[in-house]
C-alpha cells in the first residue's frame, strides 16, 4: 500500500511538472515562431512598398549598384534579405519574374514556387524555407517569396534546445522526487503504521472478552436453556467475532508483502471447493445457482486468500440477491488471464455507487445489510486479495436489478 502511495505521489508530481514544462516549452516556441513570422512579414511589407519592382526598374544603377530600400532606417538589414517576385495573370501565366535579390533561384524555379503557392487558401505561409505572400494587384496576383532560412533554422534550433532541456529537467526532477518522496510520505507512513497497530492491538484485546462472553453464554444456555435474549447475544457475539477477524485480515493485506507464500495452484479446484457450501445455502433459501467453472484454470498466488475472496463474493451474492433470485458463478480464462464472475439478481430502489462498493464499511442498503448480518468489510477484503495478486476487481449494477462482480488475475 505504501509503495503504491509513494508511486502515486511520484506520478502526480511528475505529471504536474511535465504539464508545466510542456506548457513553457510550447509558449516559448510559439511566441518565438510568432515573432519571427511577424518580422518576416514586415520585411515582405517593405518589399511590397517598393511597388514590386526590381532595382533595374526602379533607378539607374549608381556606383556599387541600386538598392530599392535606399533611405530607409533599416537599409543595412535590407541587404541581407533574399527574395524573388512573380506576377501571375488570371490565366495562370507568369508575366513578370524578378530574381535580382536571390542567387539560388532561377526563373523556372520561381514559377514552380508560384504554382505551389497559388492553390493554397491562405494568402501567406511557408513553402520550404521561403515565406510567401499573395497580393491582388490590378487583376494580377503578385507573389513575393522571402528567404527565411536563417529565421527558421533559429526556430528549429530553439525547439530542439527546449526539448533537450525539458527532457533533462524531467530526468533530474524525477530523480529528486524519487529521493524526497520517502520523506514526503513519511507522516502518512507513520499514521498508517499506527492505524495498523491499533487495529491489531484492538483485535487482540477484543478477542478475549468475546471468547469470555461466548463461553459464559454457553454456560447460561446449558443451565437455563435458550431464549430470545441468549439468541440475540449469540448472534451479535458471532457478528463481532467475524468483524474482528476481517479487520485483522484487512490489516494483514495492507502490508507491503501481504501474501509471501504464493505458489501455482488450480483455481478451478479451489473454486469447486468453495462453491459447494454456498450452493447448499442458495438452495436452502430458494435461490437458483448456476455454476460454470472451466477446467485447468491455474494462477500463481495464495490459495487460501483466493478462496477467502471467492467466499466473500459468493456470500454477498447469496445474502443480497432478491427472494427466489438467480445467482451465476463463472471461472474461465481469457487473453491468458483468469476471470471470475459472480452475478446475482437484486432489487435496489436506486443503483448503488459501484465506485464506493469496495470501500470499508460502505453499504448500499444499510437496513438490508444489518438484517443479513453483513459487516461492510467483505468486499474490501476481496479487493485487497485481487490487488495483492496483481489483479483488478469491479462491480457492474446498471439498473439496480442485477449485480455483476468481475475479477481479473
Amino acid at each position: 500500500m505504501l509503495k503504491k502511495l509513494r508511486w502515486r505521489f511520484i506520478l502526480a508530481a511528475m505529471g504536474a511538472f511535465f504539464a508545466v514544462i510542456v506548457l513553457i516549452a510550447f509558449l516559448v516556441n510559439f511566441f518565438t515562431y510568432a515573432v519571427i513570422t511577424n518580422r518576416v512579414d514586415q520585411s515582405i511589407e517593405m518589399i511590397v512598398s517598393s511597388d514590386f519592382r526590381s532595382p533595374r526598374d526602379m533607378m539607374p544603377e549608381p556606383r556599387g549598384g541600386g538598392n530599392p530600400f535606399e533611405g530607409r532606417p533599416d537599409m543595412e538589414a535590407s541587404y541581407m534579405m533574399r527574395f524573388f517576385i512573380v506576377r501571375v495573370e488570371e490565366s495562370g501565366d507568369a508575366t513578370y519574374i524578378s530574381t535580382d535579390f536571390v542567387a539560388s533561384i532561377d526563373a523556372d524555379t520561381a514559377v514552380e514556387y508560384a504554382n505551389k503557392a497559388l492553390p493554397k487558401r491562405s494568402d501567406e505561409g511557408y513553402i520550404d524555407n521561403y515565406r510567401y505572400a499573395k497580393i491582388d494587384n490590378s487583376g494580377e496576383t503578385v507573389l513575393i517569396f522571402l528567404n527565411a532560412s536563417r529565421e527558421l533554422q533559429f526556430a528549429r534550433t530553439l525547439c530542439l534546445l527546449t526539448i533537450e532541456i525539458s527532457l533533462a529537467s524531467l530526468v533530474l526532477v524525477f530523480i529528486l522526487v524519487v529521493i524526497f518522496s520517502k520523506k514526503a510520505i513519511r507522516p502518512i507512513e507513520n499514521n498508517i503504521k499506527q492505524q495498523k497497530q491499533f487495529i491489531t492491538d484492538a483485535s487482540h484485546e477484543l478477542k478475549t472478552p468475546l471468547t469470555s462472553i461466548s463461553t459464559s453464554l454457553d454456560v447460561i444456555t446449558a443451565e437455563h436453556g435458550e431464549d430470545e435474549w441468549t439468541d440475540n447475544i449469540k448472534k451479535q457475539t458471532g457478528r463481532m467475532t467475524k468483524l474482528v477477524s476481517e479487520l485483522v485480515t484487512l490489516s494483514r493485506l495492507d502490508e507491503d508483502i501481504p501474501l509471501p507464500n504464493k505458489e501455482r495452484f488450480s483455481l478451478s479446484n479451489a473454486a469447486w471447493e468453495t462453491v459447494d457450501i454456498y450452493q447448499s445455502q442458495a438452495k436452502g433459501r430458494g435461490k437458483k445457482m448456476t455454476i460454470d467453472i472451466a477446467e485447468n484454470v491455474e494462477i500463481f498466488g495464495d490459495k487460501s486468500a483466493v478462496q477467502q475472496m471467492l467466499s466473500v463474493l459468493l456470500d454477498n451474492a447469496v445474502r443480497y440477491s432478491n427472494d427466489e433470485g438467480e445467482i451465476r458463478f463463472s471461472v474461465y480464462t481469457k487473453k491468458n488471464k483468469a476471470r471470475i464472475e459472480v452475478y446475482n439478481t437484486c432489487d435496489y430502489d436506486t443503483p448503488p455507487d459501484v465506485n464506493r462498493l469496495f470501500d470499508r464499511f460502505y453499504r448500499p442498503d444499510g437496513s438490508r445489510s444489518s438484517e443479513t448480518g453483513g459487516t461492510g468489510v467483505g468486499l474490501a477484503i476481496a479487493q485487497a486479495v485481487a490487488e495483492s495478486h496483481g489483479g483488478t476487481i469491479k462491480a457492474i449494477c446498471p439498473d439496480g436489478k442485477s449485480m455483476t462482480i468481475k475479477v481479473t488475475i
